[in-house]
């Protein structure tokens, strides 16, 4: 369940910098080569960030999209590394907004947070940012740690929560093998829901061997297309087992309040269900995350 990402070059760190100086001294718009006088202000230029991760990549693109609908100029930095390229970025001004995981980038900031529940996670990922950088509206929508079961299992046990799982005799859980010493692994299961599994590491064949029925439960990321090309059922969490992880725009202060009505509607139509279902996009229809971000705000009458 790893995903791959490269690490932003330090040549496209310099051009973002190198960027956002002209737009700091020029009064036209630095992205048109030209000299109009009646370009956007410098002030008006967003760059925007995304991991090197599809579905990521689409919700920048929304951003980005609806950030251009309202006339702002957007700088669009997208495919960047893991945290450790991407955070100096936002630290320094030289990206401006970034689609992030509640749960994951508290953790990065505070390996130690006590946190699990969505609220308070978005609480103490507000105090955990440092100086230059906070979040505008979290969304409903997830990319987090989840247990599925096949529609098949959950309606012949009357299966809608984790909880539900308990006195359930020979369950099998699989997943990324350092599940098994995970917090929200096997022993998690027994301390927080009294549910007896065995574990067997799947890694990138947990969903087949759901299917198979060689495990009876499946962790897999919440956003991942299988859950609705499959048809899983994810379990309800309603404990907080799993740290939970919404999607959360991470914006520079200096532009949060000049940006947070377009972005925080954005984040209030976006859905669990929408984000699969645009996942399923990318994946299976090959559709562009040019497209579908412009098919999703067209739909939300956000466009």
């Amino acid at each position: 369940m790893s995903r791959t990402r490269t690490r932003l070059t330090v040549a496209l760190a310099a051009s973002a910098i190198t960027a956002l100086a002209l737009a700091g001294c020029a009064s036209s718009d630095p992205l048109a080569g030209g000299g109009e006088s009646s370009a956007a202000p410098a002030s008006d230029t967003i760059t925007i960030g995304s991991q090197a991760y599809y579905s990521n990549e689409i919700i920048a693109e929304i951003y980005a999209q609806a950030l251009e609908g309202a006339g702002f100029t957007v700088d669009r930095q997208f495919s960047i590394g893991q945290r450790d390229a991407y955070i100096p970025s936002l630290e320094d001004g030289s990206i401006q907004l970034f689609p992030e995981y509640t749960g994951n980038l508290l953790q990065f900031f505070d390996p130690n947070t006590t946190a699990t529940t969505s609220d308070d996670v978005f609480a103490a990922l507000q105090e955990a940012l440092p100086e230059g950088l906070t979040v505008l509206d979290q969304s409903s929508a997830t990319d987090q740690d989840s247990y599925n079961v096949t529609a098949a299992f959950a309606a012949e046990n009357d299966l809608t929560s984790i909880a539900d799982l308990a006195g359930i005799s020979g369950l099998a859980l699989g997943g990324a093998p350092e599940l098994e010493e995970r917090p929200y692994g096997p022993a998690g299961l027994k301390e927080i829901y009294g549910v007896d599994v065995s574990f067997t590491g799947t890694a990138d064949t947990t969903v087949d061997e759901l299917l198979a029925g060689t495990i009876q439960i499946a962790n897999v990321y919440s956003a991942d297309p299988r859950i609705k090309t499959d048809n899983l059922v994810t379990l309800e969490d309603p404990k907080g087992l799993f740290l939970a992880s919404n999607v959360v725009p991470v914006v520079s202060t200096e532009i949060a309040d000049e940006i947070a009505d377009v972005i925080n509607a954005v984040s209030a139509a976006l859905t669990p269900e929408g984000l699969v279902a645009m996942n399923v996009q990318s994946t299976v229809d090959q559709m562009s995350p040019e497209d579908i971000a412009t098919q999703w705000l067209a739909a939300n009458d956000l466009s």
